[in-house]
């Protein structure tokens, strides 16, 4: 049994962007919501787990069957592995259609991880 925690990055029925965190500038974060944003950034700290994620947020469609985008370098042990990390850091879904997964980066996410990353409006 894993002990992996999904991130709470948005709630779900949210219509507007609820990120995980406020923009770096709008004021200190809380102990939680920096565990939070940590464990987003640590899932992404790898380079072939930017490149997978990379490549499905970019793939036509926003979404990738695991057999489109498993060209990163390694093994497709080693791929799987990756895409289960950014599946439990809360960053990827996924859907099976058969034999095959397909993953996809829900654009909410996105969203609120370019808004951590923004200069708070006053």
């Amino acid at each position: 049994m894993s002990n992996a925690k999904v991130l709470p990055l948005l709630e779900p029925g949210d219509q507007d962007v609820a990120p995980c965190c406020p923009p770096l500038t709008e004021r200190p974060m809380t102990a939680e919501e920096a565990e939070t944003a940590a464990r987003m950034f640590k899932a992404l700290g790898d380079p072939v787990r930017l490149r997978l994620f990379s490549a499905v947020a970019s793939h036509e469609g926003g979404e990738a069957c695991v057999c489109d985008i498993s060209d990163v370098g390694v093994s497709q042990p080693t791929v799987s592995h990756h895409l289960k990390k950014l599946k439990e850091a809360g960053l990827l879904s996924s859907e099976r259609r058969g034999t095959w997964v397909y993953y996809r980066v829900e654009p909410s996410v996105l969203a609120a991880m370019g808004r951590l990353l923004t200069t708070a409006t006053v």
